[in-house]
């Protein structure tokens, strides 16, 4: 007869999502899972197969929050420049005030185990997709309304904004104040007063 699990699932893969995101996936060991979900070694095994299977659960649950996040706020009323803005500085927001500066699970995930962790290249590619998804049903939107020229290439433009979500993370993550990284955004969003090429 299989025994009944004696501990929260979700609240495990939180524990853990927290850990790999301050240490990444590298420096943290078993033993670091072990102390931060209280949960022993065998029985973290016996859930989630191996320390990858931790490490996938935690970043799909982080990716999900994160991405999930964006998503709503790119789908609310308002002009899309105004809507972008908010986005890219609430992420400035969530970044310099973090006294860690963890950056982006994602992003943080991107450079450490990709191309080597398959896995992981699914949750984050996933992430992505679905991100650029969003930017580019809110740029579909303005183009519509006639906020945006009537052939500009949403495809692009959403693909340009999504790499530079990447690059404030990573500058943030690196030590870029809120006035640094405010001022990328902006110059950012100034490609949608481009003509077209």
């Amino acid at each position: 007869m299989a025994r009944t699990r004696e501990f929260d699932t979700d609240a495990a893969v939180e524990a853990a999502m927290q850990v790999f995101w301050s240490r990444g996936y590298e420096a943290t060991s078993i033993q670091d899972l072990v102390e931060a979900t209280g949960i022993g070694r065998g029985s973290l095994y016996a859930a989630f197969g191996s320390k990858d299977g931790l490490y996938e659960a935690a970043l799909a649950r982080y990716a999900e929050r994160s991405v999930g996040g964006a998503a709503e706020r790119l789908d609310r009323d308002g002009p899309v420049r105004a809507v972008l803005r908010n986005l890219l500085v609430g992420m400035v927001e969530e970044t310099v005030t973090d006294p860690a500066r963890r950056g982006c699970l994602i992003t943080n995930t991107a450079v450490e185990r990709l191309p080597r962790d398959p896995a992981a290249g699914r949750v984050v590619g996933g992430a992505l997709d679905r991100l650029t998804d969003a930017v580019t049903a809110a740029l579909r939107r303005g183009r519509a309304r006639g906020e945006l020229p009537p052939d500009a290439d949403v495809a692009a433009l959403a693909d340009f904004l999504v790499t530079t979500v990447q690059g404030l993370r990573v500058q943030g993550k690196a030590g870029a104040d809120r006035r640094r990284l405010t001022t990328v955004v902006d110059t950012a969003l100034r490609v949608l007063d481009a003509p077209p090429a």
